[in-house]
């Protein structure tokens, strides 16, 4: 196997390690709990605390990512991680707790290393499926969720914790050595690339979508464990295996979310999952039975995985020579989206005794997105249709039912000669050469009238004045009710295409 492609299965892998450690305190919780005292308030940020620095670490991760190569930034950040685990091993209070998993948040930031890494090696057309496959490096929040429970019932939590020591050094081996070292790099400022994808627009909007899809996955994950032993009392291995199902569910669609990005319009993809996630938010708000919870959980991990993997198709699409920061940025967005959650849920629940206001919220934010992606969606074909009218050589002009100019392309002004402010809000009459007779123009209409379209050989003026052959095609453009709304005319310069003189009086007998 070549180096190039060792890189997808090894990056993949190393992600698996990352989130291992970066979600190790949430499953831990209830066994940690019974050595450390803990507030309800105080559980809420401890297990919210890793995703701070996993998520604004994701900018210069991306960043740097690009300048150094992913060799190098996975190969450190393991390194790196092994003191704070080490350091939640010999945990004995709240503040210990709050340090070590403010570090541990290095094994969520590592995400940015590989969205922006791979995409190198793959076409455009691979892209969503590629960082979809990347993806399934969630699954390491899985593989803690239901292994860390059960080591801990049978060894201790401190011992557990120290097992993921050996995870690390051997991940960082492994990068420093199967790590591809001629990884393209670009070396280019970290300023004017910050300014240049703020922006955007878009880069916002899929940060707002990343926010809702990845966040809905981060916030389950660390939020399950406690809620469902303390509202359903189960015990604490089946609340880890049930989270574990949770986050396998959400990582093994993330895939079918790239695939399926690649192959439709991703933003309808992303239609159907916010409209998904919303209704899940109403189902997990009104769901007094575990049934009814676990129905709606299950399809917030469907909803989120597919998002996650449509979203990373986007990315590199509209951020090609930015995609260090701009993964960077949408995926510390998903990260902050998993670390207000459980701390808003844990204080409706002290506020008002259950979680429905907080779950309603979900709903409320991805019917928000939901129409946004709606409008993005029409807003693209618009500007697809925009660009292939602009890039078109044929003149094109569209004017209203009365004959009043309301658009033109550029071909129009180069053919014509009349500029956009020219030539807008006034009548076609601007190009009349005199040549055809009102009869032509009255079998021309009546053609547009009786059939919708007419197309043919006229003799119209420039703005200089020179008059010149065109063919012409006019179509009528109608509402659902049948009506004209426009009139499109495209035509093309037919003067050079005659050999010989055309006896211009001859053609005004036509």
């Amino acid at each position: 196997m070549s180096m190039k492609r060792i890189q997808l299965p090894l990056q993949t892998l190393s992600l698996v390690a990352g989130f291992m450690v970066w979600v190790l305190l949430s499953p831990l919780l209830p066994f940690i709990k019974e050595d450390i005292h803990l507030t309800s308030g105080q559980l809420a940020w401890v297990t919210a605390t890793p995703v701070i620095l996993g998520s604004i670490l994701r900018v210069p991760m991306g960043y740097y990512t690009n300048r150094f190569g992913a060799r190098i930034l996975f190969a450190v950040s393991f390194l790196f991680l092994i003191a704070p685990v080490y350091y939640l091993s010999r945990a004995h209070s709240f503040f210990d707790l709050i340090v070590s998993g403010l570090f541990l948040g290095i094994g969520g930031a590592v995400f940015s290393v590989g969205v922006t890494a791979l995409p190198k090696y793959y076409s455009k057309e691979k892209h969503g499926l590629v960082n979809g496959i990347y993806g399934i490096g969630n699954i390491g929040t899985a593989v803690t969720s239901f292994s860390a429970p059960v080591l801990a019932k049978a060894i201790g939590w401190t011992t557990t914790v120290q097992l993921t020591i050996g995870v690390m050094a051997v991940f960082a081996l492994l990068n420093f050595v199967l790590g591809d070292r001629r990884e393209p790099k670009a070396a280019a400022p970290l300023r004017p690339q910050i300014r240049s994808v703020s922006r955007n627009s878009k880069l916002w909007l899929l940060s707002l979508f990343y926010f809702i899809t990845f966040g809905s996955f981060v916030a389950f994950t660390v939020y399950l464990p406690n809620f469902l032993v303390g509202s359903f009392h189960l015990d604490k291995a089946d609340a880890g295996f049930r989270t574990a199902g949770f986050i396998a569910l959400c990582t093994l669609v993330r895939p079918i979310g790239g695939w399926l990005a690649d192959r439709l319009n991703a933003f309808v993809v992303l239609m159907l999952v916010f409209a998904g996630l919303t209704v899940s938010g109403v189902i997990l708000s009104f769901s007094p039975s575990l049934v009814m919870y676990t129905i709606g959980c299950l399809l917030v991990a469907f909803c989120a995985g597919i998002g996650n993997g449509a979203i990373f198709k986007l990315v590199p699409l509209y951020f090609a020579k930015q995609s260090g920061i701009a993964n960077g940025v949408v995926a510390m967005f998903g990260g902050l989206g998993g670390f207000f959650p459980p701390l808003v849920l844990s204080f409706v629940q002290q506020m008002t005794g259950h979680v429905a206001i907080g779950f309603m919220a979900l709903s409320e934010f991805a019917l928000a997105s939901l129409i946004l992606t709606t409008w993005l969606y029409y807003q693209e074909r618009l500007q697809v249709s925009k660009q292939i009218l602009d890039s078109t050589t044929q003149g094109v002009l569209l004017t209203d039912p009365s004959g009043v100019i309301r658009q033109i392309n550029p071909a129009f002004s180069a053919l014509t000669g009349f500029s956009e402010e020219e030539a807008v809000g006034k009548t076609p009459g601007i190009l009349k050469s005199g040549v055809q007779n009102k009869a032509f123009y009255d079998n021309m209409w009546r053609s547009i009238r009786e059939t919708g379209s007419w197309q043919g050989e006229i003799w119209n003026k420039r703005k200089s004045g020179e008059v010149y052959l065109e063919w012409l095609t006019i179509s009528s453009i109608k509402n659902d009710a049948g009506e004209v709304k426009y009139y499109a005319g495209m035509f093309s310069d037919m003067t050079n295409s005659r050999p010989g003189q055309t006896d211009l009086r001859a053609l005004q007998s036509k």
